[in-house]
């Protein structure tokens, strides 16, 4: 079968709500395609282990190009040919100096980046949501979209009107008590309030985070959304495809031509096409298909069907900086052999999550979390910290003996904004990811102060006491300050915006999702957001899908 009412372009966060949602009428046809493949592995289920994902096929490894205003690093990359006094030739590593570049891995696997992330629960702010209604996005507001992250939630501990029982998504407290994160917590409310619940009625303070967690395994939107609706003979799924472009005949979507199992195929869809690729995949596609900026198309010799120039414009993420302090202690993760206490208490962990689903092999790793301001004249947050029970540099690439602990510090809200292309026709080539971060000096103002306020907790008992920081600054020294900021911050992982939702001309889509200037097509993913909002993206990528599935049912009715 190769036609279908509607195609969904990607299996990640979005792409699973719209498969179930849509699958409920059994008159409706549905393909889903990913790219990667399917769910299966451990490392996905056992959420410790989601440590390890970022270096398998169930993840991209985007780098982006390099960044402005980091540090310059050395590359060393092929080697040229010497010939010595003899006549013998010896190959010589080629080196030079170029800004450094971040790391952005994302899901490639069925549930996308909800089945490889650190599994934190957070909506964002309610400021958020009501800033998107006054740019001119009408049905946005935090009052409008509340009742779709009710709908989605089943929240095992929280049960008022901000949080739902009923929803596939099951959100659910950490079930091992980490005395490291209560620490954090301890030493944290000595100058914050403490918070029980950042998706309430108020996001700040310093708390513990709910995760999305069942039975002490994850929870994706694979396993949540998915799964129930797999058995539904309406629903197709093809993993393992790699999606080029849609076709178009008269401005309207019509097919999409990819490639599954490296077999060349061409879909089409009766009714929508919906493009469910992220921030990256997303404006990627488009690009591909002749929609985007005419000049840009047009150097890569791609026809312009429609000349939208915010196609991979406004590219906004989370920049964060963390704070490395071994600690020798068995309640700390480390890496596997890089640390005798951690080498052996792992394997009776384990024994302890098969047998009960307890136990350090249901952590998330950042457990504990606050929404704090670098000035008290802000009207909301525009601080998250992240504490981690394991040392983590560079995502984790960093070889280190030892165990420890970690404490991340992002800034919310950034006003640096970049841009995604494609490098080349080609889908399988990377794209061209710029963040440009620090582009905007504000942002390392505000940096610069929440390494502060970060800091003020980590130098407050009992968090005190452990003061062995891997990499320590002078905190009274600015400079100090900014030049780690250079070498070491990069993403936490939530880049949005690069196919935004509005009514300007750099808008892609409309309030009801659609791309503006063609038919029959959509984008629902985290790309669609205008401006990024205050806290982690993957539960309102899950709240966006829940709100557009009902759009498209409105429509096809």
């Amino acid at each position: 079968m190769s036609e279908f009412d509607y195609i969904i372009v990607g299996g990640g966060s979005a792409g699973c709500v719209l498969a179930n949602r849509l699958t409920e009428n059994p008159n409706v046809s549905v393909c889903l395609l990913e790219t990667g493949p399917p769910d299966k592995t451990p490392l996905i289920h056992v959420p410790a282990m989601f440590a390890f994902l970022p270096e398998t096929e169930y993840s991209y490894r985007y780098e982006t190009v390099p960044q402005k205003e980091f540090n310059e690093v050395t590359v060393t990359e092929g080697a040229a040919n010497a010939v010595d006094s003899l006549g013998g030739s010896h190959p010589i590593p080629q080196s030079y100096q170029e800004k450094r570049k971040g790391f952005q891995p994302r899901g490639r696997t069925l549930g996308g980046s909800s089945s490889v992330n650190g599994m934190v629960y957070i909506r964002g702010h309610k400021w958020d949501y009501d800033h998107w209604a006054a740019l001119g996005n009408d049905g946005w507001s935090y009052e409008d979209i509340l009742p779709y992250f009710v709908k989605s939630e089943h929240n095992e501990a929280l049960d008022d009107q901000y949080h739902g029982q009923d929803g596939p998504l099951n959100v659910a407290q950490l079930r091992h008590d980490n005395p490291f994160t209560r620490y954090f917590v301890e030493a944290g409310s000595k100058h914050y309030k403490t918070n029980n619940d950042f998706n309430g009625a108020d996001q700040e303070g310093v708390g513990t985070y709910q995760v999305t967690q069942k039975n002490g395994k994850r929870h994706s939107a694979a396993v949540a959304y998915l799964n129930p609706a797999k058995k539904r003979k309406n629903l197709t799924i093809l993993t393992n495809t790699v999606v080029n472009k849609i076709n178009f005949k008269n401005l309207t979507a019509v097919s999409v031509e990819c490639t599954t199992k490296n077999k060349p195929n061409e879909l089409h869809a009766k009714k929508e096409i919906l493009l469910c690729g992220g921030a990256y995949g997303s404006p990627t596609i488009l690009q591909r298909s002749g929609i985007g900026n005419e000049s840009f198309l047009q150097s890569h010799n791609i026809e312009c069907l429609l000349d939208l120039k915010g196609v991979g414009e406004n590219l906004q993420d989370h920049i964060d900086y963390i704070t490395s302090h071994r600690v020798d202690s068995w309640e700390l993760f480390a890496k596997p052999f890089k640390s005798l206490k951690f080498t052996m208490r792992a394997p009776f962990e384990l024994i302890k999550f098969v047998l009960a689903s307890k136990g350090m092999w249901t952590s998330n790793l950042a457990e504990g979390g606050a929404f704090i301001k670098s000035d008290e004249n802000l009207e909301v947050p525009d601080l998250q910290l992240h504490f981690t029970v394991g040392m983590v540099e560079d995502h984790g690439r960093t070889e280190m003996w030892g165990n420890g602990f970690s404490c991340h510090v992002c800034l919310l809200r950034p006003k640096s904004v970049g841009t995604v292309k494609i490098a080349s026709k080609n889908p399988d080539d990377d794209p061209l990811i710029d963040p440009n971060y620090l582009s905007n000096d504000e942002d390392m103002k505000v940096m610069v102060k929440g390494y502060r306020k970060m800091m003020e907790i980590m130098n407050t008992e009992p968090l005190a006491q452990f003061d062995n920081v891997r990499n320590p600054i002078n905190i009274d020294d600015d400079k100090a300050i900014e030049s780690a900021i250079r070498a070491r911050s990069d993403t936490i992982y939530h880049p949005v915006g690069t196919c935004k939702m509005g009514n300007d001309d750099m808008a892609v889509v409309d309030s009801n999702l659609k791309v503006i200037g063609v038919k029959n097509l959509r984008v629902v993913d985290a790309s669609i957001m205008p401006t990024l909002i205050g806290g982690n993206t993957n539960a309102p990528a899950i709240m966006i899908a829940e709100k557009a599935a009902d759009l498209i049912k409105q429509d096809a009715t």
